[in-house]
């Protein structure tokens, strides 16, 4: 379970026990800081707190917030700036020289755009969904502190916000966000004011499908697992004695490489680790796979044995595009030396991670740009 699904749960307790509770979004940030926006934490009014938003150093004091800023329920937004020395005198002592602006709101189940919501019903369907918040506005804008817009796959909108000049706008920024799946700061001037707005990507847990069930790929379930994933485990031995092996949370599927394709499904989000030991079922769902829209494929074992594959697949008569290939990964992972179950899985689960956010897997000592997305905001001047 990550972060995300660890908050989403606690929401759901929250209102099974009645209790009152807050988010905490990280909307805004300059220069360096430890966490980027869309960094959430929830807070309950009995002081339970699921998430961070900073390295431990503003956690307490946003709760102390909540409790005496907020009894009319309006949200707010509260900057840390951590630029200035004085920052050690108020206690924070932060050690990075950026701003952090948290927009911090009571949440309820009922709420028209509800953001909490949304995600849940992202994660249950598995789809994708942007939430556009407005955290700052200036002038006589019709929006409120924390009004949204929420922007389902199929063009769905759901929105409070009241402005007929940002809602055009803010509909083609979150259509342009669902297709480059990136999330951005955008300052909107309007004919009578202007609005700050986040717009955040709401992404889906990965589904990673393994196949193989051998104890090398219990450690890969696991990272996988950790981070977060989905995950799914296929036996193409057909071992009932699998299940017991893997977290209860992993779907097993007991198969055979002849009818694997009619009960494993794959999109464009799925990223596969061929891994069952047997080189034809290995043969098998490598020709499957390479056919689909997986978006990443490994193959453990040396880079000879992925080249026979390709060529015992050509001599199928099947030939696949450079696109199709640049897929594949065999070897698989990146070169941590690693020659253990759990330092193989390691490097397995650190080059699925590297390929799922175009990175190379160097070191970042090495890297000349900055180690994050930038966030620095946008300005909108088409709303006048």
């Amino acid at each position: 379970m990550n972060e995300l699904e660890a908050i989403l749960e606690g929401f759901e307790l929250s209102q099974n026990s009645g209790e009152i509770t807050f988010l905490a979004t990280v909307v805004k940030t300059q220069g360096s800081t430890y966490r980027r926006p869309g960094a959430k934490m929830l807070i309950t009014n009995t002081g339970r707190m699921i998430g961070t938003i900073s390295a431990g150093c503003l956690e307490n004091d946003v709760f102390e917030h909540t409790q005496q800023r907020m009894s009319e329920g309006e949200p707010i937004v509260v900057t840390y700036d951590n630029t200035a020395s004085e920052d050690i005198l108020w206690g924070f002592g932060l050690g990075c020289n950026g701003i952090v602006q948290v927009l911090i709101e009571r949440v309820e189940r009922e709420s028209t755009a509800n953001a909490i919501a949304f995600t849940q019903e992202c994660f249950h369907k598995k789809h994708l969904g942007i939430i556009a918040t407005v955290f700052a506005f200036e002038g006589a804008v019709k929006v409120k502190l924390g009004s949204r817009l929420l922007l389902y796959p199929n063009g769905k909108i759901i929105t409070d916000i009241k402005d007929p000049n940002l809602i055009p706008s803010l509909i083609a920024d979150t259509q342009a966000a669902l297709a480059n799946q990136k999330s951005s700061v955008s300052n909107y001037q309007l004919p009578l004011g202007s609005a700050e707005v986040f717009i955040e990507v709401i992404q889906p847990p990965t589904p990673l499908v393994i196949f193989g069930a051998g104890y090398d790929a219990i450690p890969v379930a696991k990272f996988a697992q950790a981070l977060g994933w989905d995950v799914t485990v296929v036996d193409c031995r057909a071992n009932e004695a699998t299940k017991a092996r893997f977290p209860a949370s992993c779907d097993v599927i007991l198969s055979r490489r002849e009818i694997v394709d009619k009960q494993v499904f794959i999109d464009e989000y799925t990223v596969a680790v061929v891994m069952t030991h047997n080189y034809l079922d290995d043969l098998e769902i490598l020709k499957m796979l390479l056919s689909s829209p997986a978006r990443y494929i490994g193959v453990l074992g040396p880079k000879l044995r992925t080249e026979k594959f390709l060529e015992d697949l050509h001599l199928q008569g099947i030939v696949y595009t450079t696109e199709q290939l640049k897929r594949l990964h065999g070897p698989i992972g990146i070169d941590i030396g690693a020659d253990t179950p759990e330092g193989i899985a390691i490097a397995i689960i650190a080059e699925i991670q590297a390929v799922l956010t175009n990175r190379s897997g160097s070191f970042l000592r090495n890297r000349h740009q900055p180690i994050h997305q930038s966030y620095e905001t946008i300005q909108q001047f088409s709303c006048i």
